[in-house]
């Protein structure tokens, strides 16, 4: 099931039960998933048309007035074209707004550099109180919906809208601030957020037939980072990698960089090369920036390596 189907699916349900979620979009709702939302909550759907901006303003507004916005665009203009309006109407004003970003990253494809945002989670993390959520597969999504609408407060929703492969089981249970160990290990620590869990999972559990044993954990949650766990991981194996579908700088690797500055543990990074993004289908994109499972499993065996030296 495509991302941006549970994500509407789930809207569904939260506008169904509380008329005050509304939904506001930047004439994106064709590819955001949520169209046909339009005719089952006339009322609580909104197109601003392209323009982001007051998009974000009027979704301040709203939710001064006790609604819950949800707002939604392609990723680079639901963060860094409306970052004035997220730090200062939404997050400074301490208002209750959902900010949804798709096609992260080098997801975004054919729509080339102008629409991949390499940088967005550096904006964002940038902006006090914000938490940065990116989900890795339906059943994460659908498992983090319900508690993302309990949360008061600013979160930036990081979307694949595509299908993902399925990480989780469906008995899985979601906690926004702790991360989720999904394979134990004691040579290197793999710290991994969004459309690469898969494969780094895959990867590692390919590795262990060469003897390297990988602690797999995903970082679902980037901002407030669970610092309980990389730090205890990172001193069993004493080795840190980072996988991301983001700039290495100020992304998943500079959070986790900033969470064991003053341990002494070597930390390596798998991510996008500090570069703009290129016209482009998926796997073509993967294999320029450097992102594929080979490319996984290089990154995971040269962070053995120096965890050895060291």
């Amino acid at each position: 099931m495509e991302m941006r189907a549970v994500y509407a699916a789930c809207l569904a349900e939260l506008m169904e039960k509380d008329k005050h979620v509304v939904v506001l979009d930047a004439d994106l709702a064709k590819a955001s998933g949520t169209r046909a939302l339009y005719e089952r909550f006339p009322e609580q759907m909104f197109d601003c048309g392209v323009a982001e901006q007051n998009m974000a303003s009027i979704a301040a507004g709203l939710a001064s007035y006790g609604f819950k916005p949800y707002i939604e665009s392609f990723t680079p203009f639901a963060t860094r074209r409306i970052c004035d309006q997220i730090a200062i109407s939404i997050a400074y004003a301490k208002q209750n707004v959902k900010i949804v970003g798709t096609d992260p990253g080098i997801s975004a494809e054919l729509n080339g550099g102008t629409h991949m945002s390499m940088e967005d989670i550096g904006v964002i993390r940038s902006i006090p109180g914000m938490v940065i959520f990116e989900p890795v597969d339906a059943v994460q999504l659908r498992a983090a919906m319900p508690v993302l609408y309990e949360y008061e407060g600013c979160v930036y929703i990081r979307l694949f809208r595509k299908e993902l492969p399925t990480v989780f089981p469906e008995e899985y249970r979601f906690d926004l601030f702790r991360a989720d160990m999904l394979r134990e290990g004691c040579d290197v620590s793999i710290f991994v957020s969004g459309m690469l869990t898969a494969d780094t999972l895959s990867a590692a559990e390919e590795l262990a037939e060469e003897g390297i044993s990988c602690e797999v954990i995903n970082v679902h949650t980037i901002k407030p980072v669970d610092r309980e766990t990389v730090l205890r991981s990172a001193a069993k194996t004493r080795a840190v990698l980072t996988v991301e579908n983001h700039n290495v700088i100020g992304g998943l690797h500079s959070a986790i960089l900033e969470t064991l500055a003053t341990e002494r543990i070597p930390v390596s990074a798998l991510g996008i090369p500090d570069r703009f993004g290129e016209v482009g289908k998926l796997p073509y994109l993967r294999e320029v920036m450097g992102l594929t499972k080979e490319d996984i499993k290089e990154a995971i065996r040269k962070a053995a390596l120096l965890a050895k030296k060291e």
